[in-house]
């Protein structure tokens, strides 16, 4: 039997892979020795028999050393970074970069594409005519010593191991394995060559964590992994039992961002958590010692604007337009189609099947069915109404924004369906679940 297939059938009958196993298998993968049906199977595997602590740090440091991992030394504050779990709404790292950066902190964030319902960073700054998303990692760094901040998408020069495995994930069933969890977002970010490293864990119906106590686990893992590749680690938990913002897309989600930075407009869901990331991260670099520091020096950068001047030097530095913060409106694409989806009765929003949310912009072209398939910008829902909300006749659910009147009415029967209503408001739920 190849080695390749031992492997696959040790694990898959519960035995541990010694590290230098483990170290060849990564190669395969990174090479193409191993084959996309070979780490399906050892995803399989590693989904229902999981991984030790030893054999998970040394699959997350082999990932890391598939490819480049950046080294940075003269700068003048700290290299941090965030990363979310996945959600819907979830534009957190599109405020957060450019506000720890405008805090002093380097930012260079490695982000990813969507996964199943859940929408992703790279998807929504490609929404952003023009804007250069896979650098050169020389151009990267410099980016990133010169603004402060970089948000790019995962390149093959970076984890390469992890690009093949995560794009096999979504069509296995196996995006919600701890051990692959872990191991993809960390290599990512080792690669990095941060100091300091905020999760965002996200947990509801709307989350691949979908109970408190699983979302515990993957912090506790996150944290002991990444401590012993030497790296500072903090974990947010948050709640994902409805979308995090007032919409949820790729363009719309940008436009909702533009408007938090610039406060025009701000979601008091989205507002709890940026600044619980945010002030973490201040935290794991040593920019403040005490939380209550770390919020003022957040709240004074978003207030003064250096959090959305960052956001558009950033911009700009990628290849978008300088006009971004005021101009975002004629600059991001826009849907034929942007009408309202109604209720058609009174009540209150006392549950959201979160997931069927994200499940109906997949539907709209905001997401992928299957690995590889193109992405629409321009559509996505706007205007969501959250949990406890008061409806009637005349309040929508969403702006729905569709190619398509049949693209609209497919979409608005679907959030209908998400959305339960009754004659009881519902007791306010946490959007911070523990910090």
């Amino acid at each position: 039997m190849p080695l390749t297939e031992q492997l696959i059938r040790k694990k898959r009958e519960g035995l541990a892979l010694s590290s230098e196993e483990i170290r060849g298998l990564v190669e395969g993968i990174t090479s193409g020795a191993v084959s996309d049906s070979q780490i399906a199977a050892l995803a399989m595997a590693i989904f229902f028999r999981g991984l030790s602590d030893e054999e998970l740090g040394t699959l997350t440091r082999s990932m890391r050393d598939s490819g480049t991992v950046l080294h940075w030394c003269g700068l003048d504050g700290p290299v941090l970074d965030k990363h979310s779990t996945g959600g819907v709404g979830d534009l957190v790292s599109l405020v957060v970069g450019p506000l720890v950066a405008a805090c002093g902190a380097f930012v260079p964030m490695i982000s990813g594409r969507g996964l199943g319902h859940t929408g992703g960073t790279v998807d929504k700054l490609e929404s952003i005519p023009g804007l250069q998303l896979f650098p050169a990692s020389e151009r990267f760094q410099r980016q990133v010593r010169q603004i402060g901040v970089a948000i790019v998408g995962q390149s093959a020069e970076f984890a390469p191991a992890d690009g093949r495995i995560y794009a096999v994930r979504d069509a296995t069933a196996t995006v919600d394995s701890i051990p692959l969890i872990v191991s993809s977002i960390l290599a990512k970010k080792l690669a990095e060559g941060l100091e300091g490293l905020v999760m965002d864990i996200k947990c509801g119906n709307g989350a691949f964590m979908r109970d408190v106590e699983q979302a515990r686990q993957l912090a506790g893992k996150i944290g002991h992994i990444a401590a012993a590749a030497g790296v500072r680690c903090r974990s947010v938990l948050t709640d994902m039992g409805q979308p995090l913002a007032w919409s949820a897309g790729n363009a719309v989600e940008v436009a909702e961002a533009i408007g938090f930075l610039t406060g025009d407009k701000r979601h008091p869901r989205l507002v709890e958590v940026i600044s619980a990331v945010a002030s973490d991260m201040l935290l794991v670099g040593d920019i403040h010692q005490n939380r209550r520091d770390a919020q003022a020096m957040v709240s004074d950068r978003l207030a003064s604007g250096a959090a959305a001047d960052k956001f558009a030097a950033m911009v700009c530095a990628q290849g978008g337009s300088a006009h971004i913060l005021e101009q975002h409106r004629d600059i991001l694409p826009r849907a034929e189609v942007i009408k309202p989806v109604f209720a058609g009765h009174s009540g209150f929003v006392s549950g959201i099947d979160t997931q069927a949310v994200g499940v109906s912009v997949v539907e709209l072209g905001g997401g992928r069915k299957r690995p590889g398939d193109p992405v629409d910008p321009a559509v996505g829902l706007s205007d969501l109404i959250g949990l406890g909300d008061a409806i009637n006749p005349d309040r929508p659910l969403a702006m729905v924004h569709a190619r398509s009147e049949d693209d609209w009415a497919r979409a608005a029967l679907t959030l209908k369906q998400a959305y339960q209503i009754t004659d009881v408001r519902p007791l306010d739920r946490p959007v911070i679940l523990q910090s």
